[in-house]
Parts: structure tokens; C-alpha cells; sequence
């Protein structure tokens, strides 16, 4: 559906991106997580044919860039980072416009869907300059879709939103990927990304790594599980530590924290020892590592 190989993009002397290379499935929602100045919007407008690779090559759609610029800017929808609208025009024209351009069939009815969709229905006839900046971002979010394409780059589309916007955009997103389109999402927000996508992508300049959001958990910390004692921990630490399969262990008070890899088969027997060595068991609880320690992780780590 999306594929890169060895995709680069120098300005002068800049190197934006650096030999980037991925595939991202049909139906996937696919994050590109990274800091300020990393190249994520350079290679969302490679990727989109609105600015020309350096060197390398990529595909969308089966569409290659460079070569069929034309029908990939057709067939994808993009909502960038900062949206541009003709200000003193309405919502309504604003996106009568866009269909226009891309060819819609029936434009009054696909307008009409996604402006009630957004929340913009009640201010379809006031001029886009007087709107909020969340109200513009769902605008650009519904010109983005009018033509209903399989492919969607999304540029930080939750940024400026308050909460209950926020939400609704993110259940549309989940509703278009349970429609079975391809979502490239660049986010600030981890929370979003950790709930959202398939798999994640960490980039500065080049690609860290790309994997589940699951996937990354267990590579960077393993399974951790936490049982929390009436006494303190430090007394059972001896019943566990003779397993093979024991990673780690941590006290923290009267919680033993134990890293292993299989914790639906392996917790049965850790809670038989521990109740035959006399621990009181409170509750047991698996130790979950925020998306935010996982990235922060791996934007500063060298190499």
C-alpha cells in the first residue's frame, strides 16, 4: 500500500531524511512519532508527491513517486500540519471547492456528510477566517475526505482541539480504519498513538525503530507483574529468584516487581510459592510502561 526504500531528502546541506525505509500494510493505521525537525513532514510530502525525493524511491497505492505524482495526489486524502482555507469564503464553499477539484460526484451531498459529521453543519455558511482553530482543523480534516480516499496522511490531526473534539476525531479515525483505509498519522499526542495505531514508528532524521506499540513494551522492558504483599517485599524476594525464568526483580514497600515473558503462565506458580512461604497476596497487577517512556527512550538514544 505505502512502501519506501532508501527515501532521502537533503536541502542544501540539510539532511531532513535519511534513507528511510517501510511498508505499511492496506488497513493499517501506521504512527510516526518524532521530535520537532525529525523529517516527519518532509516524508509525508514525499510520500505525497508534493516535494521530490533526493534520492531513493517510494510507492502509494501502487503509484510510484516521481513517476505518477499525478494519480497519487488523486487518490489520497492530506490534512498538513498547518491547513490552509480561503478565509472569506464559507465552510460550505471552502469544501465545494475542494470536490470540485477532485472530482466528486455528487459534491452537495459529500459537503453535507462530513460537515454534520465534524460538528461543522451549524456554521456551514459563516466565513472560515471566524472560526476557532479546532473548528478549522475538523474543516481541513473533512476536505481531506471528500473524495473518500483509501490512503489518508493525517499531520497532527488532534492538535488545538479541545477534549470532546479530540475524542470525536479519534473515533472517526478508528472508524475509517474499521473501513478498511490505510491512516499515516503523525502525532505529538503518545496517548493517541498508543490507542490508535498498529504499529509505531520512532524517526529522527532516520528510522529508530517500527513495531506494536505491544511489541515495543516488550523489547524495551519486557512483561513486568506486581504483586502487591501485606508485608514488605523485600522478605519474599528469595521465594521467586530461584526460577529460571525470573528477569528481574524489584522491591518497591510491599510490592514485588518481577519481569518475566510469560506472565498467564508463569503467575500460577509464583502465587502457589508465595502463599506456601506465607506472603499475603492483596492483588496481582501487570506494571505498564506509557508509551511516553518508550519514546523518549528511543528519540535519545544514539545509534
Amino acid at each position: 500500500m505505502i512502501k519506501a526504500e532508501n527515501l532521502t531528502k537533503k536541502f542544501d546541506e540539510v539532511l531532513a531524511v535519511d534513507r528511510l525505509s517501510l511498508e505499511i500494510a492496506e488497513g493499517e493505521v501506521f504512527g510516526f512519532l518524532g521530535p520537532n525537525g525529525a523529517g516527519k513532514t518532509t516524508t509525508v510530502r514525499m510520500l505525497t508527491s508534493l516535494i521530490a525525493p533526493s534520492s531513493g524511491q517510494a510507492s502509494v497505492l501502487g503509484y510510484q513517486v516521481g513517476r505518477d505524482d499525478q494519480e497519487i495526489r488523486r487518490n489520497v486524502g492530506v490534512l498538513t500540519e498547518t491547513p490552509g482555507m480561503y478565509e472569506r469564503l464559507s465552510a460550505w464553499r471552502n469544501l465545494t471547492i475542494y470536490a470540485q477539484l477532485y472530482e466528486v460526484q455528487d459534491v452537495d451531498r459529500q459537503v453535507e456528510k462530513y460537515l454534520k459529521m465534524l460538528g461543522l453543519w451549524d456554521r456551514r455558511h459563516d466565513a472560515a477566517g471566524t472560526f476557532s482553530k479546532g473548528m478549522r482543523q475538523k474543516l481541513a480534516i473533512a476536505r481531506a475526505l471528500l473524495h473518500e480516499p483509501r490512503v489518508l496522511f493525517l499531520d497532527e490531526p488532534t492538535a488545538g482541539l479541545d477534549p470532546e473534539a479530540a475524542k470525536l476525531v479519534r473515533d472517526f479515525i478508528a472508524e475509517l480504519k474499521g473501513e478498511g483505509r490505510t491512516i499515516f498519522l503523525c502525532t505529538h499526542n503518545l496517548d493517541e498513538a498508543d490507542r490508535l495505531c498498529d504499529r509505531i514508528a520512532v524517526f529522527k532524521t532516520h528510522l529508530r525503530v517500527v513495531d506494536s506499540p505491544a511489541g515495543l513494551r516488550k523489547e524495551l522492558y519486557g512483561r513486568q507483574v506486581v504483586f502487591h504483599l501485606a508485608a514488605p517485599a523485600e522478605t519474599y524476594t528469595a521465594v521467586v529468584q530461584k526460577y529460571s525464568y525470573i528477569k528481574r526483580i524489584q522491591t518497591i514497600e510491599n510490592k514485588l516487581v518481577v519481569a518475566l515473558d510469560n506472565p498467564e503462565e508463569q503467575n500460577p506458580e509464583l502465587i502457589r510459592a508465595l502463599v506456601q512461604a506465607g506472603a499475603n497476596i492483596q492483588f496481582v497487577g501487570e506494571l505498564r510502561h506509557s508509551l511516553e517512556d518508550i519514546y523518549l527512550q528511543l528519540v535519545n538514544k544514539e545509534g
